[in-house]
């Protein structure tokens, strides 16, 4: 019985090398053809229209934009996250300043006297309106909005 499985086992061996020798002939075949291809794409076209660099740009170009579009997809969950996060500070700060001027008896910076709030909340504005005209959002009224659903809308549209 022992000899049986040795014939069996060399014989699949056999199977297995004359695979592995085709693919070995079909990979060196390819070469070859690649390599005739080349030469003869150089001798035709011009070092920039050469068909074959042509296709392989477009291939690289297409693998960029995937990967700058993803890019451009955590760049804008960053910002937005920054936006959260400093709009969470500011108003923070903002309100315990107010209730710090009116334990003291200063007159309380209204939201008009404070420049560098204004231009925030005007920032804030622009950038919820960039973000609802990518999301296609018709809707004007900023304070029933949520700010994270238009980025996400954006994201995915633009999918």
């Amino acid at each position: 019985m022992g000899h049986q499985n040795h014939l069996h086992l060399h014989r699949h061996h056999e199977a297995v090398d004359d695979l592995a020798n085709l693919f070995t002939k079909a990979n060196h075949d390819l070469s070859v053809v690649h390599h005739r291809l080349e030469k003869e794409f150089q001798q035709i076209y011009p070092e920039n229209a050469n068909p074959m660099k042509l296709v392989y740009r477009i291939k690289k170009i297409q693998e960029d934009l995937l990967s700058l579009k993803e890019h451009c997809r955590e760049l804008l969950a960053a910002k937005q996250d920054m936006i959260d996060k400093a709009r969470t500070v500011l108003v923070g700060s903002r309100s315990l300043l107010q209730r710090m001027q009116a334990s003291s008896g200063i007159p309380i910076t209204s939201d008009s006297d404070d420049t560098a709030f204004s231009n925030f909340n005007q920032i804030i504005d622009e950038w919820t309106a960039q973000l609802r005209s990518k999301a296609g959002d018709a809707k004007q009224d900023s304070d029933t909005e949520d700010i994270n659903q238009l980025l996400f809308s954006a994201i995915v549209q633009g999918s």
